[in-house]
């Protein structure tokens, strides 16, 4: 072999002549003009990378080079028996049945093996972001970076992270995060044209007083909901103060002249505030009014859930009561399943604990016989009666085809009165619920109802009218009339030719432009024909496929479609600021829990 053969790549490589080389692992021919190895190691890295590449010193017993054919190429993954051959001196080189594998060489000792070097500073920082999302997102303490195990978890991750301490995630890192998710809505609801907001109070276990504050819209046909605030509120909940704080936020959003509704709960002061301070359009929350409904009408048949709930409660609290319920269940074939107690600001868990009882009958009565306890039971008739209160108030949307049936639903005098009260209560609360000009609009203008939804043939007339009288305040041609027109006024600085001919297209174009309420009209009787969607379809992926054909009224629509019709948005977030609010973590100040819920709500 040549002198200059000295480079380690030749151990897996042989020359075919002086300036080609062949790969002895796949036998292909490469280029060595100019005495370069560089291709042949590109080749070696890209498509034989495991191969063990290391210089190969071995002579034989004369102290001649050893043969080319003796080497053997060796991979890095070699089994436990190739070791075992090594020799006992250390530059004596491995040989396998024939190949001969040199030593691996030693590689001294740096001080970077004893030294863990610092993280890079913006993966610090994407890091402690996304520890306050984890915080944020799962109801965690800011204590959790002192919590032992959560040190030693952290450090296994990455030893190079340094966590940071309770106080500057609170008084850094989450301001930082909830002023740039802050920006980030801002910058949508700048585009918006209409939103609907939700609006409730509440008051923690520490006594303090949050007011929550959320807006809906639709942003590409699609409903977008967003927390605005939720903030402390220290004054009385007078309609002015309510009022004024209403309007702090709506100011600071850039929301005044958006507003096409305000959802809240029937409460005097939050309807005064609405309608009175703020004159905005107020809508009733409609899951508020179903429970006020159904509530008012259980006082009919008091005297029979007050039985029921008098023996849950007393399930609840006697352990030995309980746990012979379950085993007489299980007796009887039955899986084990507790009783259900009701809450007074809820009706529908009157019905979940009716519901419940009666589906365990049988084992109540069993195990309320062998315990014998000074207890009320029911009758025969009232375990009748309690079966035919289920069927009356289960999903309350149900029960508004079944009250309205002119057969008597019942032979019991109770149940008989529950269905009188129930069809009064609705008469009374939604009775003039097609005469709400804002819910109306958004009844036609959901393709799944349109009239059909309408009791009163009036109220179906008024509204199309309405919602037509709106398209027409609509100007959607505008632009391409400034096209058009910017398109003839070249056409006839081209070619004065066509002078007379573009007057006479821009004067029809101009009294076409002029009847917006007949182009208005005959889009809403196009839309009126269009056949009903199916009741489980999404309105609002009808008009994004069909907005380029009704393009006036999918702009009033979406000025209608974004009204919701609760207020459970707002109350939502003060089930998670409960959470927040925990025994563990009762200090939080009031701005703290602002920003936490803040970015619960709105993270993606």
């Amino acid at each position: 072999m040549s002198t200059r053969k000295r480079s380690d790549i030749w151990t897996h490589f042989g020359e075919t002549s002086a300036t080609e080389a062949k790969c002895m692992i796949c036998k292909k021919n490469f280029s060595t003009k100019g005495g370069s190895t560089s291709n042949l190691r590109r080749h070696l890295k890209t498509s034989h990378p495991t191969v063990l590449l290391a210089q190969v010193r071995t002579e034989t017993e004369d102290g001649s080079p050893a043969a080319a054919g003796a080497v053997s190429t060796t991979s890095t993954f070699a089994g436990p028996s190739t070791a075992s051959t090594a020799s006992s001196t250390p530059a004596a080189s491995t040989t396998i049945q024939g190949a001969v594998r040199p030593r691996r060489p030693q590689q001294q000792t740096t001080m970077s093996s004893f030294v863990t070097r610092p993280m890079d500073p913006l993966r610090q920082n994407k890091l402690d972001e996304a520890l306050v999302r984890m915080i944020a997102c799962d109801f965690q303490p800011f204590s959790i970076v002192e919590d032992k195990g959560f040190k030693e978890y952290s450090h296994l991750l990455d030893p190079s992270y340094s966590l940071p301490s309770r106080k500057t995630l609170s008084k850094t890192v989450m301001p930082r995060l909830y002023d740039k998710l802050r920006s980030d809505i801002m910058e949508k609801i700048r585009n918006v044209s209409a939103v609907c907001l939700t609006t409730d109070c509440w008051t923690s276990i520490t006594t303090t007083s949050y007011m929550s504050v959320t807006c809906h819209f639709i942003e590409d046909f699609q409903m977008t909901s967003y927390l605005l605030d939720c903030f402390h509120f220290s004054d009385r909940h007078t309609a002015a103060h309510l009022a004024r704080e209403l309007t702090r936020v709506t100011d600071e959003w850039g929301l005044g002249d958006k507003i096409v509704a305000c959802v809240s709960d029937n409460a005097s002061n939050i309807v005064s505030a609405v309608r009175d301070h703020l004159h905005w359009d107020h809508i009733s929350c409609f899951a508020h009014m179903l429970n006020l409904i159904v509530k008012a009408a259980l006082k009919e048949v008091q005297h029979i859930v007050q039985k029921v709930k008098t023996i849950v409660e007393y399930f609840h609290r006697s352990t030995v009561a309980s746990e012979k319920l379950g085993a007489t269940q299980k007796q009887m074939g039955q899986e084990p399943l507790r009783l259900k107690q009701d809450v007074a600001t809820r009706w529908n868990s009157t019905y979940y604990m009716l519901k419940r009882f009666t589906e365990v009958k049988d084992p109540i009565i069993s195990t309320l016989a062998l315990i014998n306890p000074s207890l009320p039971t029911l009758l025969p008739e009232e375990w009748e009666i309690s079966r035919e209160i289920l069927e009356i108030i289960k999903p309350f949307e149900e029960v508004t085809t079944e009250v309205s049936a002119e057969k008597n639903p019942s032979k019991f005098d109770p149940v008989k009165k529950l269905v009188d009260s129930l069809m009064s209560e609705m008469t009374k609360r939604f009775g003039r619920v097609e005469h709400n000009e804002k819910l109306a609009d958004a009844t036609c203008l959901d393709p799944r109802f349109k009239k059909q939804a309408f009791v009163s043939h009036q109220a179906a007339e008024d509204t199309v009218k309405r919602v037509t009288a709106a398209a027409a305040a609509i100007n959607p041609v505008q632009h391409e009339e400034e096209d058009t027109s910017e398109s003839a006024a070249s056409a006839s600085a081209g070619a004065m030719f066509w002078e007379d001919f573009d007057e006479r297209v821009a004067s029809l174009r101009a009294s076409a432009a002029s009847s917006k309420t007949s182009d208005s009209m005959m889009e809403m009787r196009a839309y009126l024909a269009e056949p009903l969607l199916p009741r489980t379809s999404d309105p609002l992926a009808w008009w994004k496929r069909c907005s380029p054909v009704y393009k006036t009224l999918s702009e009033v629509m979406k000025a209608r479609l974004c009204i919701v019709a609760t207020s459970v948005p707002s109350e939502r977030i003060f089930s998670k600021t409960g959470q927040i609010i925990s025994e563990r973590r009762n200090r939080l100040s009031p701005s703290k829990v602002r920003e936490l819920v803040f970015l619960n709500a709105n993270m993606p």
